[in-house]
C-alpha cells in the first residue's frame, strides 16, 4: 500500500467515525487532531526503509557538543541505555493505556521483537482507535512485513481495519524506540540554542527531513528539548503539515524510568494549542507504559499466546 492510498483511506474511516459520534466542536477538534497524527505518523514511518542498527562495540560516552547536533543525538542514544544494549534485550512487553481527556482510551498488551520489529498488540479496551464500538478483544500483529487482526477470537478481512491494526503496530514501536530513530536517512539537524523551561536550560535542537530522500515538498518538524545534564528528552515541539499545522505547534512532555538499563518514556503528555494558539492546563492526550519487562524469549511461534 503506497502512502498516498494509506492515508485516504485511513482519513475516510475517520470521518464517518465522528460523523457517526455526538460530539462539541471542541472535543471533535482533539478528537480528529490526535487521530490525524497517529495516522500521518504511522502512514509516513511506512515510507522509510527498514533498515535494523549495526549494534554499538563501545559502552563509552560520546561527546556532546552543540556545534554538531549528530553528537547530541548519538548523546541521547547512549544516555538511554544505548542500542547495543537494547539489542541485546532481544524483545520487550508492557500494558500500554492511551488515553484522551474525556475518559475514552485504548489498553493493550504491547510486545515487540527488535531483531524483525515484529510488533503484537492485544487490546482489552478500544475506544479511540483500534475499532471503537466494536466487541471483543482485538488481537494485532506485524512481522515486519505482513498484518494479520483478530476480533473476539475471529480473523477481521476487512482491508480498513487491517490497514488500521498495521499502522497501529508500526507507530506503537516507533514511539517506543523513538530515541534511537531519530537519525534516519535523510534527517537534517540544527541547533537553535537554549531555552529555560520549569527552571532548566534546556539545548534546543530542530528535526526535519530532506525532501529530496522523503519526497515530500512539507515534512515533520521536530524541536528537541534536550536537557544537556541528563541528555534525555524532557519536551519537545512538532508540526502536522498534513492539516496545514507547518510549524511546530503541538507539545509533548516525556516522564522516565530506568528499567533493566534503559530509559523508558513510561508517561507521555500531548497539549494542542486552541484557536488563539494557548495550551490548557491539562492534556490533551496521556500516554502510560507500565509492567515494561525485557528477554521474554518472544518467537513467532509464542508471541501471540496470551496467558
Amino acid at each position: 500500500m503506497n502512502l498516498k492510498t494509506c492515508k485516504d483511506f485511513k482519513f475516510q474511516r475517520l470521518i464517518k467515525l465522528t460523523k457517526d459520534t455526538k460530539m462539541t466542536t471542541k472535543s471533535y477538534l482533539t478528537f480528529l487532531s490526535f487521530s490525524i497524527l497517529l495516522i500521518i505518523t504511522s502512514c509516513n514511518e511506512k515510507t522509510k526503509s527498514k533498515v535494523n542498527p549495526t549494534p554499538e562495540t563501545t559502552v563509552e560516552a560520546p561527546v556532546y557538543n552543540t556545534e554538531d547536533p549528530n553528537s547530541m543525538l548519538a548523546s541521547i542514544a547512549h544516555a538511554h541505555g544505548g542500542w547495543d544494549d537494547l539489542w541485546n534485550k532481544k524483545d520487550v512487553q508492557y500494558t500500554y493505556d492511551y488515553r484522551s481527556a474525556d475518559g475514552k482510551a485504548d489498553v493493550s498488551t504491547e510486545r515487540y521483537v527488535f531483531a524483525t520489529e515484529t510488533s503484537f498488540g492485544y487490546y482489552t479496551q478500544h475506544d479511540i482507535n483500534a475499532m471503537p464500538g466494536e466487541e471483543g478483544d482485538i488481537m494485532q500483529y506485524f512481522d515486519g512485513k505482513t498484518t494479520m487482526a483478530t476480533i473476539a477470537g475471529k480473523d477481521i478481512d476487512d482491508p480498513t481495519a487491517v490497514g488500521t491494526s498495521e499502522f497501529l503496530r508500526r507507530a506503537n514501536y516507533f514511539w517506543f524506540l523513538m530515541p534511537y530513530k531519530l537519525t534516519d536517512k535523510g534527517t537534517i539537524l540544527k541547533y537553535m540554542g537554549q531555552e529555560e523551561y520549569n527552571g532548566t536550560s534546556y539545548d534546543k535542537v530542530e528535526v526535519t527531513y530532506d525532501p529530496t530522500i522523503t519526497g515530500k515538498e512539507q515534512n515533520d518538524i521536530y524541536i528537541l528539548y534536550i536537557n544537556p545534564t541528563t541528555k534525555m528528552i524532557d519536551r519537545f515541539y512538532f508540526s502536522l503539515p498534513a492539516m496545514n499545522v507547518n510549524v511546530p505547534a503541538i507539545i509533548a512532555n516525556y516522564e522516565y524510568e530506568e528499567i533493566e538499563g534503559q530509559k523508558i518514556a513510561t508517561k507521555r503528555t500531548y497539549f494542542m494549542p486552541n484557536e488563539k494558539g494557548e495550551y490548557g492546563e491539562k492534556p490533551n492526550l496521556v500516554q502510560t507504559l507500565t509492567n515494561v519487562k525485557f528477554n521474554n524469549g518472544f518467537t513467532s511461534e509464542n508471541i501471540m499466546t496470551m496467558n
